[in-house]
């Protein structure tokens, strides 16, 4: 043991003194966390009293060994049925070691019993849950009925709305959670993700910033909030979160993509590149979008040879990107000397898009074609 081990070995024996010694050297080391020590102790003592069988109880449950806490909390009940907090728990421990049907009859018998009490009808809904069983929300209704601010009830059901993109439901049980616990992540969590789903992205910004100061950062808070920020045009406040999202994975390909999308927006066109780059390097589905998005900033360098070679890979990606053979006739035109050439990519643009695409592009590229056609006769070609 090291020295503050040690001292508080000694602090709590004095505080117990009047106990038998063995005992009292048991709840010293269990509260120094020597499980297997404290266990030994309590094995051993000639007398065990009820007070000393619990100690022992919860200290299997302390070192994981399920079975013979059990064996010791079933052996005390027997001798003593009527200790309510001791039977709980006996039923949280059957919960644990996965004694699902024993654990439901119990609170099912304490939930009748004690009606009023919230808690064993919490406890029949987790047991339920985890046995699949549908009814659990039942449960977990009817202890939200009883106690309107039982946050553990309010976050599942709160989750189980939110997976059911039944945001109504979800905003309004989180933040009736909220209400009572401000700071409470799970529901704080949930009631983010809310309103990040209906596209709320203004009032997403508010519980992600909670999170944060709540020390609950994480690549998913930190790219959802970076995304919330984007939305809201907040650009450098979207970056730093993006970046922070990357301090946690940074192969992340979306987080890549967005950030080389934002730093083209702020003219930081050689990170826009990098991170651009980063999201192809990453990526193993179409990449059309990441190949546009590099051509644009490429385009914005004014870079039309890249812009063109980049565009053509989009464009191999996915044939039917209306935008990418719109930009490969654009920058053809500023890269390439035979206008012959240049008017055939618009032609292929009009050739697909005429009746189905873009008007703006449709009648920039018409005029264009009309530019050329012109030029060309005057040249004699």
């Amino acid at each position: 043991m090291n020295f503050l081990t040690i001292i508080v070995f000694f602090l709590i024996v004095l505080q117990i003194n009047a106990q038998t010694p063995n005992l009292a050297i048991a709840d010293s080391l269990y509260a120094v966390g020597n499980y297997s020590e404290a266990i030994e102790q309590l094995e051993n003592l000639q007398e065990k009293s009820n007070a000393a069988q619990i100690r022992l109880a919860k200290s299997y449950v302390a070192a994981r060994d399920l079975d013979s806490a059990l064996k010791t909390y079933k052996d005390i009940l027997l001798q003593h049925p009527k200790k309510l907090l001791l039977a709980i728990e006996y039923g949280e421990v059957l919960i644990k070691a996965g004694e699902l049907k024993s654990a439901d009859s119990l609170f099912d018998l304490l939930a009748t019993t004690y009606p009023e009490n919230a808690t064993f009808q919490y406890r029949l809904g987790t047991i339920k849950e985890k046995q699949k069983d549908s009814t659990f929300i039942g449960f977990l209704e009817k202890t939200i009925e009883l106690d309107p601010h039982h946050q553990q009830a309010l976050y599942k059901l709160s989750k189980y709305a939110l997976s059911r993109r039944d945001f109504p439901v979800s905003e309004a049980l989180s933040l009736q959670g909220l209400e009572a616990n401000p700071k409470n992540p799970s529901l704080l969590s949930i009631l983010a993700q809310t309103y990040f789903n209906e596209n709320s992205y203004i009032l997403a910004i508010t519980p992600f910033e909670k999170l944060l100061e709540l020390g609950q950062g994480n690549e998913f808070v930190h790219s959802k909030l970076g995304f919330s920020y984007y939305q809201v045009r907040y650009v450098k406040d979207a970056i730093n979160q993006y970046n922070l999202a990357l301090s946690y994975e940074d192969r992340n390909s979306d987080t890549h993509y967005n950030l080389g999308k934002l730093y083209a927006r702020t003219g930081d066109l050689k990170k826009s590149e990098t991170h651009l780059l980063m999201a192809l390097l990453i990526k193993k589905q179409p990449v059309d979008a990441e190949f546009l998005s590099l051509a644009l900033t490429y385009k914005l360098q004014e870079d039309y040879e890249k812009a063109f070679q980049y565009l053509n890979s989009a464009l191999e990606e996915n044939p039917d990107n209306e935008r990418a053979l719109y930009e490969r006739a654009i920058a053809s035109d500023n890269f390439f000397k035979d206008k012959k050439a240049v008017l055939n990519y618009y032609q292929s643009y009009l050739g697909k898009y005429s009746k189905n695409g873009n008007e703006s592009l449709i009648h920039l590229a018409e005029i264009r074609i009309k530019d050329i056609k012109e030029e060309l006769h005057l040249n004699g070609e």
